[in-house]
């Protein structure tokens, strides 16, 4: 079983980290475990990833960009932000070291013209092996119910328009059921909920594709240059709040990371986002979630299986006692689960810089 390195120098400019403990770290755990791909990013240090990429590719293994499409790039430019299908403009009371989880338009071009103008403007010349393309989705929950029902802006209303959804109508039947908008008729581990009213199900159904398009759009940009792809995807269980489908998205990838993360209460985390999710809809008929333990991971790999690019499942490997609580049990358990699967590999997430050595000890054990 082969893995993924995952590494956060930070937001745009100087990276969090000198060069020779990024290779320190690198040359530790790739001792002990094999290491067959870096993701690394998204600081503009362009010094750091020629050293880092040059000790990487002596050792035969691969450097990918890790690169934020649909949010975080309002720290380097200015993109069309997202509008909810009310017309107003989505507000995240949220925010992190380097991230915002500010989020921008799917349909715009000009957004689309921004991440390719990063790459060439700031990496093109680094020695990249590919990019890993990050926040490619919609807002979730975080920003509450506008969140979800987004983006509504005048192109992405033609969007959906084209594809048989008046988002009108998505607006006032929220006005009109609230909460129960939301109801469910199945909510399968897949993420692929149904829901009661069939105007709600095909606005989920459309963001999906609307999401997809634009992600594979950038694939292809990529690709053409030679350059590997891979994608940041939330769990199944809760893809679909926010426009990501498996199938659609990984048509375009070379490999995925779907972010497995059940001991993280923050963006990504399963059980974080599906918390919001009861939060801001209490009275919406649906399931209650699970324990977060080992049989309910079973479900998720068992739903990423389905994907057939290269899969890569992303387990916290890291610790932080205020939102990633993780210990050498639960990365043991998920690694095993991983390699029981059959997978590819896994991908140690999501910053391996802040990992504690026993963690890294319990990845070597499981091999």
């Amino acid at each position: 079983m082969r893995h993924i390195l995952q590494i956060c120098t930070g937001a745009w400019g100087k990276s969090n980290y000198a060069t020779s403990d990024i290779i320190q770290k690198i040359k530790a755990i790739s001792s002990k475990v094999p290491v067959d791909k870096v993701i690394i990013g998204w600081s503009t240090d362009t010094s750091l990833y020629r050293e880092v990429g040059s000790f990487l590719h002596s050792r035969s293994i691969r450097m990918i960009l890790w690169l934020p499409c649909f949010s975080e790039i309002s720290g380097i430019a200015q993109p069309d932000q997202t509008r909810d299908v009310f017309g107003n403009k989505v507000v995240t009371p949220l925010s992190q070291p380097g991230e915002d989880f500010v989020f921008c338009c799917p349909t715009s071009s000009r957004n689309i013209q921004i991440v390719k103008s990063l790459y060439k403007e700031h990496f093109a010349d680094c020695g990249f092996d590919g990019v890993f393309l990050d926040k490619i989705r919609g807002q979730s929950f975080v920003a509450g119910v506008p969140g979800v029902l987004s983006c509504g802006c005048e192109r992405c209303q033609r969007a959906f328009l084209k594809r048989g959804v008046d988002l009108r109508d998505v607006r006032d039947l929220y006005q009109d059921k609230g909460d129960t908008f939301f109801n469910m008729r199945s909510y399968p581990p897949s993420g692929e909920f149904e829901l009661e009213d069939p105007t709600a199900q095909r606005f989920f159904e459309t963001k999906e594709k609307i999401v997809a398009n634009a992600v594979l759009e950038l694939c292809d940009h990529f690709k053409n240059q030679g350059l590997m792809v891979g994608l940041d995807l939330f769990a199944p269980l809760v893809s679909r709040f926010v426009g990501q489908s498996y199938s659609l998205i990984a048509k375009g990838a070379d490999f995925v990371k779907p972010m497995l993360y059940r001991r993280t209460q923050a963006p990504a985390g399963i059980g974080y986002e599906y918390a919001l999710f009861r939060r801001h809809v209490p009275t919406a008929k649906t399931k209650a979630l699970q324990a977060m333990d080992r049989a309910f991971l079973d479900t998720q790999l068992e739903a990423v299986g389905q994907v057939c690019c290269e899969r890569y499942p992303g387990i916290e490997t890291n610790y932080l006692a205020d939102i990633a609580q993780t210990d050498a049990s639960y990365v043991r358990e998920s690694l095993r689960a991983v390699r029981e699967f059959g997978f590819e590999g896994a991908a140690l997430c999501w910053n391996v810089m802040e990992a504690p050595d026993e963690h890294i000890e319990a990845v070597a054990q499981v091999l």
